[in-house]
């Protein structure tokens, strides 16, 4: 098997991914903009070649990259990237290379547009927010006639909460339109909810071979607009709501040999047209595995090996391993270095040490919604958790 693997030393846990298909016997084929000295010695030695480009921007050299592949190795079996950025790239080489174990071109779009996933999320019987399209100002001010204060605008295409806003008064409105983006826009009501994930890897028949899910106290949007402190955990287990509401919706997008990512809110307080206080309600769907070093915590939290069951899916279709281990809580705290914090992360870190499974840097890249200090523990209650968060987020 060809396995042609895009920026594989990018987000750096990928290097897992490679290494666990090397395992299972299939060949992986890199291709990157960074220098192959520069790849850390795990990652080369599970690639069988590294094909150089300048820009993974640049479209003709990546497909020449791959071309010159499937010319030395034959045909070319799985591309893949696993990041959200280059989801409609990978499309575009599956079908030009006729690789069919992925979405094509024509099918990624439900995946990117915010508006398609609504028709998908009702097809799973999941309520979502009441939307508009973002076009002018007045007719921004006659949806939330509607709707109420406040409102939430993001592109239609996009990922995470990048470029999404809260808008709470009329001065927001035309703040917003002032320096809009020239990107389609919708423009949502407000959902009160706590952002709660189904995480996991489903087989070329969409049946979920390992799922888990995590929690956000605090919205994406808050951490990347207000510098919020950044922190969720996995829970120790899968909510049966939160479970039924993502097998439904992996049915409804006929999700097949991927790794998924999947958001909702828990209501916390009632919400006409969505539900009550407790219930589901559709976020937005991700066909790559959950961002930062989220695929570790879930290792960490359900002693699993997320990494080997993908590989495990891509070359046998099946989970061969099992892991019966102890579940636990991982909580994640992404501190910034502008604040002066009580503790440092190396005294944080020697006070937790039992619990402690990764105190690291977040890469540049990733920090402006994840913070820079990243300290992950593990606990087995929800008291720990949150004594864990009071002490990392500590001020002097």
């Amino acid at each position: 098997m060809n396995f042609v693997f895009i920026s594989p030393n990018f987000p750096e846990a990928y290097w897992h991914f490679c290494a666990c298909l090397a395992g299972n016997g299939v060949t992986v084929l890199g291709v990157g903009d960074a220098p192959y000295d520069e790849l850390r010695p795990e990652l080369r030695a599970a690639l069988t070649e590294y094909y150089r480009v300048d820009s993974l921007e640049n479209y003709d050299q990546v497909f020449r990259a791959v071309a010159f592949f499937a010319f030395r190795y034959g045909r070319i079996d799985w591309i893949e990237s696993n990041n959200e950025y280059w989801l409609e790239q990978d499309a575009r080489l599956r079908t030009d290379f006729n690789v069919t174990t992925g979405l094509k071109a024509h099918e990624i779009e439900k995946y990117k547009s915010k508006t398609l996933m609504k028709q998908f999320y009702k097809e799973a019987g999941i309520p979502a927010a009441r939307f508009a399209p973002v076009t002018t100002p007045e007719a921004a001010r006659q949806f939330i006639a509607q709707v109420g204060w406040p409102v939430v605008v993001k592109p239609d295409s996009g990922v995470g909460a990048a470029a999404t806003y809260k808008l709470k008064c009329d001065g927001d409105v035309d703040s917003f339109f002032a320096q809009k983006p020239p990107v389609p826009y919708l423009m949502e009501e407000f959902v009160p909810g706590v952002v709660t994930t189904y995480d996991g890897i489903c087989d070329s028949h969409g049946q979920v071979l390992f799922a888990a899910s995590h929690i956000s106290p605090t919205s994406i949007m808050d951490m990347v607009n207000e510098h919020q402190p950044c922190s969720y955990y996995v829970n120790r287990d899968v909510p049966p709501e939160v479970e039924a509401a993502g097998r439904a919706t992996l049915r409804a997008f006929g999700a097949a040999r991927r790794f998924f990512h999947l958001e909702f809110f828990r209501l916390t307080a009632d919400k006409e047209g969505l539900g009550k206080t407790g219930d589901i309600v559709a976020l937005e769907v991700n066909m790559r595995p959950a961002g930062g070093y989220t695929p570790d915590m879930l290792n960490f939290s359900q002693s699993a090996d997320v990494y080997q069951l993908w590989a495990d899916m891509v070359a046998f279709d099946q989970a061969r391993h099992s892991y019966p281990g102890r579940h636990s809580y991982c909580v994640y705290a992404g501190r910034r270095d502008e604040c002066d914090y009580a503790l440092t992360l190396s005294q944080l870190q020697e006070q937790y040490l039992p619990n402690a499974r990764l105190f690291t840097r977040m890469p540049d890249a990733l920090s402006g919604a994840m913070g820079n200090q990243v300290a992950i523990c593990c606990f087995d209650t929800q008291q720990q958790v949150d004594d864990f968060l009071r002490d990392a987020f500590a001020e002097k």
